[in-house]
């Protein structure tokens, strides 16, 4: 970088009053919330990419409500209050995007959710039917609909799936573009006045006195009077003590298929496998729990071994008797941890975390934001 000149040390790296390192779904929305709060503050977004690099420009597009099955798993896990305080923070965050931005803006479609059952799961299908009545009426204060979920079997013949398996259905899901959204929450936030410098990596974050300093890859120091990580699963170069492990999420994208008859978002094995039309391709994610050691990687190449396992996924079960031809793979990188719930948390006087979004960060982003922004 060349050396800064004055004009550039009194405006653009000047110091701030919020610096917030990391400009994916969870850095926008906070630097929106806190704008909203102070409108007289300064607020500055770092980004290490050209455009946000962690998982919000590299995941499924999916706006996240939950499956089933994966809620009936938080809740034996996690247990039932931190399910349903996750539920209602999806589902909260999800009526936010809506009301903020055109349906059109961001590729927003209503199509609904549904899970596919494995043959024999449930060998019981009235014990089945009593946790769907069980859930939805837990549901039902979050949502206001009596039956967020049921059985809807008659839809799968008109999918084409392989395989006996069990539909549920979930209307409180929908898709999205995450590429559309954030670019819109980028133009939001610049409306405000706030100020995004992209291709800066925070290296070192140092609390003195009166003030946080921060090192990176520019020639100069930048300061804040408080500064809040965003990172997710990066988290951990600057706060080395959170409960965050990296968590590739492996994705891969058909060409078109004349006639597909498959729309809306999709979900199988607890959520570990994920897809949904995009437009007349499918998009499909996941298998990674097949592999969690090796997954557990920072590295965004895809992997041959979770590929497969995808396409034969693919091949299987979404599109038994169709032919496809595939021709965009990728990978994004999640932050999980012990506990599925994020991390919102006050580091010290100058420092606060929004963090490990364990794959929600899309639905969980607006309300997290809005409560970070709080404790600043």
């Amino acid at each position: 970088m060349l050396p800064v000149s004055v004009w550039e040390s009194e405006s653009f790296f000047s110091h701030k009053d919020f610096i917030i390192i990391g400009s994916g779904f969870t850095g926008l929305w906070s630097a929106y919330y806190l704008k909203k709060r102070y409108p007289n503050k300064s607020v500055l977004i770092l980004e290490r990419g050209i455009i946000p690099s962690g998982a919000s420009s590299r995941n499924a597009g999916f706006a996240y409500f939950g499956s089933f099955t994966e809620l009936m798993s938080d809740k034996n896990n996690q247990g039932e209050s931190e399910m349903l305080e996750l539920v209602e923070m999806r589902f909260k965050g999800l009526e936010k995007i809506r009301k903020k931005f055109f349906r059109q803006e961001i590729d927003y479609e209503n199509l609904g959710g549904y899970e596919l059952i494995t043959p024999g799961l449930f060998q019981d299908m009235n014990a089945l039917r009593t946790q769907i009545d069980g859930l939805n009426n837990l549901l039902n204060e979050i949502t206001g609909k009596p039956k967020t979920f049921q059985l809807n079997d008659s839809k799968i013949k008109s999918f084409g799936f392989g395989g006996n398996h069990l539909l549920i259905e979930n209307k409180m899901e929908g898709q999205l573009h995450s590429g559309k959204l954030l670019e819109a929450l980028v133009r939001l936030v610049h409306s405000m006045g706030i100020t995004m410098l992209t291709q800066v990596e925070v290296t070192k974050m140092e609390t003195l006195s009166n003030h946080v300093e921060l090192e990176s890859n520019l020639s100069i120091k930048i300061s804040a009077e408080q500064v809040l990580i965003c990172t997710n699963a990066f988290a951990k170069s600057l706060l080395p003590d959170l409960d965050i492990l990296p968590a590739r999420g492996q994705i891969l994208l058909t060409e078109p298929i004349d006639g597909l008859k498959i729309k809306g978002c999709f979900h199988y094995n607890e959520g570990y496998y994920y897809f949904r039309n995009l437009g007349k391709r499918i998009l499909l994610g996941g298998a990674r729990n097949h592999f969690l050691e090796v997954e557990e990687t920072f590295s965004s190449d895809t992997s041959e071994q979770v590929q497969s396992e995808l396409e034969r996924f693919l091949k299987e079960i979404i599109l038994p008797d169709t032919s496809f031809r595939i021709n965009h793979r990728w990978s994004g990188t999640m932050a999980v941890g012990k506990e599925k719930k994020p991390i919102v948390q006050k580091i010290s006087d100058r420092v606060f975390c929004a963090v490990r979004m364990s794959g929600m960060g899309v639905a969980l982003a607006p309300q997290l934001g809005k409560q970070v922004a709080g404790m600043m």
